[in-house]
């Protein structure tokens, strides 16, 4: 690339100067329409912000569930809108804490949830009938939403009350992220069931959260972030149809999950383009009539694959830069990560700077007094064509491979990822790409800063709790409980009705998902 050239991240030319000629045979009607109108270009809801703010909900969990309660009320007192919730690597494999697996890891990044004990500790005073839970969770995300519901039940909320999201999207952990535990197609008859579930006792709840976000901290570009999240979106449906179930039953609870980058331009583009896509694929492919089910409503995280150790400070206006794209691009609801989290788990300190960060954006800037502000940019328009386009490409490459599920099997959208990351690293090995701190503007010395601390006695008691649970409970109601999802995995029933009969005898999330191994197998990647 010589000096005079510039790309955007995945690669797209920009051109010195944008005007009319570059959007000829534009139909404005066509690939614009109003907001929350088809094709929803615009955004989902006619007003968007002037009618309500997106969610802030800040992403949180670490150590005991006593601790990330204690994080999400403090959250909330600063003036957090929603709840965001992350689980330790034990939890997302199906291993309780006291598991030879789990040993040093247990909260390390994330809260520990073994059993209905720890989500009663997690959601104490918490009032599940107004606020929203996102739950990052994808293996075990049908236990845990279950315990969920459990507890909620506890506190006389009922299933029809209950909002939030489960991420549940299982296809991107074969992709890009490896917290999986079954292979691919028993992996997604949980989900389906999952869908199935949730419409007839949690109707409000949305399903899936189909995830673009860990396909681009894996390394690939924001044209394969939309054309991989929305594949993976049509294998869902495809295998929800295939179940039995009627598209728009389920096709309205459906959501997403996008990364911001700081190619501010591209990545407005991205969601736009995205929305585009979906509403076309639904009405077109699957024949939806509800405009709800054609709604690509999401949820963004700003990068944390950008964030840098180096001048860690520096990250508040990458953050900051994100999360204006995310505003800017119409998200429904938004985490702002913290500055020092390429060190460690965001400190108390800078997760409230990161949520401050969100309300300087919502309050103070004036971005959220116009819907979709960058309409009929040049350049906006000409780079939503293009994204549009490209991802279009690979959608119909991995059709041509026979689904999302055939070329994850064949390493399709791996081996993509892979030729992504690795060229992207060149560019900063080579200074192509500049990297504020890492390969210029570098600084010698640095201030120590403050590191969020690991508490191992939180550990120790959170294994000690499990260790006491399955020692005073009623073991023969539980191996009944565990027994009949068995014979529900074996067969064609729903398997979430088994499973919150044995979670609420004080059965555990380890052991539920040791039945499921016994029946599914565990996968091995290729």
């Amino acid at each position: 690339m010589t000096k005079d050239e510039r790309t955007t991240d995945s690669g797209i030319e920009v051109r010195p100067v944008y005007n009319a000629i570059d959007l000829e045979g534009f139909d404005e009607a066509a690939m614009l329409g109003e907001p929350g109108g088809y094709p929803y270009t615009r955004g989902v809801q006619p007003t968007m912000y002037r009618g309500r703010l997106w969610t802030m909900r800040q992403y949180a969990g670490f150590g005991s569930a006593e601790a990330t309660n204690q994080r999400f009320k403090f959250l909330l007192e600063a003036g957090q809108t929603g709840l965001s919730c992350a689980f330790d690597l034990p939890t997302q494999m199906g291993y309780d804490a006291d598991h030879v697996r789990a040993e040093g890891e247990v909260g390390k990044v994330g809260v520990a949830i073994s059993s209905l004990d720890d989500m009663r500790l997690l959601l104490a005073g918490l009032p599940l009938d107004e606020v929203t839970t996102s739950m990052t969770i994808n293996s075990t995300a049908s236990t845990l939403l279950l315990l969920y519901q459990l507890v909620a039940e506890e506190q006389g909320v009922a299933g029809e009350q209950l909002r939030g999201t489960v991420q549940n999207d299982i296809l991107k952990e074969y992709v890009a992220r490896g917290t999986y535990i079954y292979p691919p197609r028993p992996s997604m008859r949980l989900v389906v069931d999952t869908f199935s579930y949730c419409a007839k006792e949690m109707p409000n709840w949305n399903t899936i959260s189909i995830s673009g976000y860990h396909i681009r901290e894996a390394g690939s570009t924001a044209v394969q972030e939309v054309a991989f999240t929305l594949a993976n979106g049509v294998a869902y449906v495809e295998a929800a149809l295939g179940a039995g179930l009627a598209i728009d039953d389920f096709a309205p609870r459906l959501s997403f999950f996008f990364n911001a980058h700081n190619n501010l331009f591209e990545e407005v583009a991205k969601y736009r383009a995205a929305r585009r896509l979906w509403a076309a694929i639904m009405r077109d492919r699957f024949g939806a009539k509800d405009p709800k089910s054609m709604m690509l409503r999401f949820h963004t995280q700003t990068g944390g694959s950008t964030l840098t150790a180096q001048q860690p400070e520096v990250n508040i206006v990458r953050v900051t830069v994100q999360a204006l794209a995310a505003a800017l691009g119409g998200t429904q609801s938004l985490h702002t990560n913290g500055f020092d989290e390429a060190l460690g788990l965001p400190t108390e300190r800078a997760a409230k700077l990161a949520l401050r960060t969100q309300q300087v954006l919502g309050y103070e800037t004036g971005v959220a007094d116009t819907v979709d502000p960058l309409a009929g940019s040049y350049y906006v328009e000409s780079l939503t064509n293009e994204v549009e386009r490209l991802a279009a490409q690979y959608i119909a490459t991995i059709d041509s491979l026979g689904g999302a599920v055939a070329a994850i099997e064949s390493n399709y959208m791996q081996g993509e990822i892979e030729a992504a990351a690795y060229e992207f690293a060149r560019s900063v090995d080579r200074g192509d790409k500049v990297v504020v701190g890492v390969n210029r503007f570098v600084e010698t010395s640095s201030t120590k800063a403050e590191v969020f601390p690991v508490d191992e006695d939180q550990q120790r008691a959170q294994v000690a709790r499990v260790i006491t649970l399955k020692a005073s409970r009623d073991q023969g109601a539980v191996a009944a409980a565990l027994a009949d999802i068995e014979v529900a995995a074996r067969g064609s029933a729903n398997v979430l009705y088994p499973m919150k009969t044995a979670l609420e005898r004080s059965a555990t999330l380890g052991e539920v998902a040791d039945v499921l191994r016994g029946v599914f197998g565990v996968h091995q990647p290729s």
